[in-house]
C-alpha cells in the first residue's frame, strides 16, 4: 500500500493530462474556433509580413523598427505556442498532453509575455528619446545600446520565468489530470497539485508586480514628458504609443487566476484568456505597423516589384 502511494506521488507527472477547452462551452467549441482560427491566420501572415519588411529594408534599422520586429516575432510565437493545440481541442477533442510538454509550453508562454512587455517598454523609451532629445537620438541609441537592451530583455525574461518550472515540478500530484483550460499556464498546472500552492501564488504576484506592472508604470511615466513636448504641436501619431490590447486581457487573466476564485465564471475567464493570445497579435501590426509611413512605403515598394516581375 505504501509503495502504491509513493508510486502515485512520483510518477503522476509521467501520465498524460487532458485539457478540456472552455468549461461549460464545449458544445460551442466549433463556433468559437472559427474567429480564433481566422485571427491566428491573420496574425501569423501580418506579423510575418511586417517582420520581412523590416528585416529587408536597411533604412528601418533603428530601435523603433527593431522593436517592432521583435514584437512581431513575439506575437507569432505567442499565438503559435497556444493556438494550434487550442484548435485541436476545439475541432477533434485532442486535449491530451504530457506533463513535460505542458510545462514547456507554460514556460515559453510566460517567457514571451514578459519579453513582449519589455519590448513595449523599449519602444516607449525610443519615442521618449526621439521626441525629447531628437538631436542626440543617434548618439544615445547606438547599435551597441540597442543590442544590450535586447539581450537584457531576453535575459530578464528567462530568469523571471525559469523558477516557474521549478515551482510546478516541486509540487505533489495525486490523481487529478483534467486541466480546465485550452492551453498550459502556470496556475492551471499548479491547481492540479494536492498540496499547498501558496508559493506559486506569491511568486506569480511578484512576477506580475516587478515585471509587467513595473513596465506599465515606466511606460506611463515616459508618456508624461512626451505629452508635454508634443502638446499643441498637432502630432496625430501619439495614440499609437499606447498598447492596451496586450496588457488588459493578460492582467484580467492573471488576477482572475490568483484572486477571482468563484467570483468570475470559469468559462468567462478561459474565453478571455483564449482571446488574449490571438487578438493582440492580430491588431498589433495595424496599431504599430500599418500606420507608420516608412513601413507603408516599404510595403508598396515590395508589392510593386512583385507585380513588375509577374
Amino acid at each position: 500500500m505504501t509503495f502504491s502511494v509513493a508510486l502515485n506521488h512520483t510518477n503522476l507527472r509521467d501520465i498524460w493530462y487532458t485539457m478540456i477547452g472552455i468549461p461549460g462551452l464545449q458544445d460551442a467549441h466549433i463556433w468559437i474556433s472559427i474567429p480564433i482560427c481566422s485571427m491566428y491566420i491573420v496574425a501569423v501572415v501580418s506579423n510575418g509580413l511586417l517582420l520581412f519588411l523590416i528585416i529587408t529594408e536597411h533604412s528601418l534599422q533603428e530601435l523603433m523598427y527593431l522593436c517592432l520586429s521583435m514584437l512581431a516575432l513575439a506575437d507569432i510565437l505567442l499565438s503559435t505556442v497556444t493556438t494550434p493545440k487550442m484548435l485541436a481541442i476545439f475541432w477533434f477533442g485532442a486535449g491530451g498532453i504530457s506533463f513535460a510538454s505542458c510545462v514547456s509550453k507554460m514556460f515559453f508562454l510566460h517567457l514571451i509575455f514578459v519579453a513582449e512587455s519589455a519590448v513595449l517598454l523599449a519602444m516607449a523609451f525610443d519615442r521618449y528619446v526621439a521626441i525629447c532629445y531628437p538631436l542626440r537620438y543617434t548618439t544615445i541609441l547606438t547599435l551597441s545600446v540597442i543590442g544590450k537592451m535586447g539581450i537584457a530583455s531576453v535575459t530578464r525574461s528567462f530568469f523571471i520565468c525559469s523558477p516557474l518550472v521549478f515551482l510546478v515540478y516541486r509540487l505533489t500530484y495525486c490523481g487529478r489530470n483534467i486541466i480546465h483550460h485550452s492551453y498550459c499556464e502556470h496556475m492551471g498546472i499548479a491547481r492540479l497539485a494536492c498540496d499547498s500552492i501558496k508559493v506559486n501564488i506569491y511568486y506569480g504576484v511578484i512576477v506580475a508586480l516587478f515585471s509587467t506592472c513595473l513596465d506599465m508604470v515606466l511606460i506611463m511615466v515616459s508618456y508624461a514628458p512626451i505629452l508635454c513636448a508634443v502638446q499643441g504641436s498637432g502630432h496625430l501619431w501619439l495614440p499609437r504609443l499606447c498598447h492596451p490590447p496586450v496588457l488588459t486581457p493578460a492582467f484580467f487573466s492573471f488576477f482572475a487566476h490568483h484572486f477571482g476564485g468563484h467570483t468570475i465564471p470559469l468559462h468567462v475567464h478561459i474565453l478571455l484568456a483564449n482571446l488574449y493570445v490571438v487578438v493582440p497579435p492580430t491588431v498589433n501590426p495595424i496599431i504599430y505597423g500599418v500606420k507608420i509611413k516608412q513601413i507603408q512605403e516599404r510595403f508598396v515598394q515590395v508589392f510593386s516589384l512583385s507585380k513588375t516581375f509577374c
